[in-house]
């Protein structure tokens, strides 16, 4: 920091005029303990990861070759909003798309992909109220995903969805 007579002015780092006003910030607002701590994302990404835990205990053999991912919007867009006809592969509310099963394949590079199931945090967090309608939600998808990815009926996935 200068002076007004272009001299290093010299303080500790821990001074409270460290900055300009002693305004800055001393620590964390919240400690790592705390559910605050967390961004937004994070609690999303975590809650797709508790969703996701039952459903590959349970078909781990057949979904080791599937991923799952977060991604903040869709970037598929209807071409006539008033008519949407999404494929299979995309679970959608309206003319909103939810979720994209992308199959297994090959990149621009001749490199493997592995199939992926893409969550769109936005749309999906705009249509819960809470915790639990979001655990609800994302269950009711990632069923439907795997189902997909897998061939079968949702209700072979998860015996308490019904058709």
């Amino acid at each position: 920091m200068w002076n007004r007579y272009d001299r290093p002015v010299r303080r500790s780092p821990g001074s409270r005029a460290s900055t300009r006003h002693g305004r800055e910030f001393r620590g964390p607002l919240f400690p790592q303990n705390l559910p605050g701590w967390r961004s937004r994302s994070e609690r999303f990404d975590m809650a797709v990861l508790e969703a996701y835990e039952p459903i590959e205990r349970r078909w781990q053999d057949r979904v080791a070759k599937l991923d799952v991912a977060v991604d903040e919007i869709p970037r598929i867009a209807p071409r006539d909003p008033e008519n949407v006809q999404f494929p299979p592969e995309v679970v959608a509310d309206g003319p909103v798309a939810l979720a994209r099963l992308i199959p297994a394949g090959v990149d621009v590079r001749g490199n493997a992909t592995r199939a992926r199931i893409v969550l769109f945090r936005k749309p999906i967090e705009r249509r819960v109220k809470d915790s639990l309608d979001l655990a609800d939600l994302l269950h009711d998808i990632l069923v439907a995903q795997v189902a997909t990815y897998l061939g079968v009926e949702p209700s072979v996935i998860d015996p308490s969805i019904e058709d």
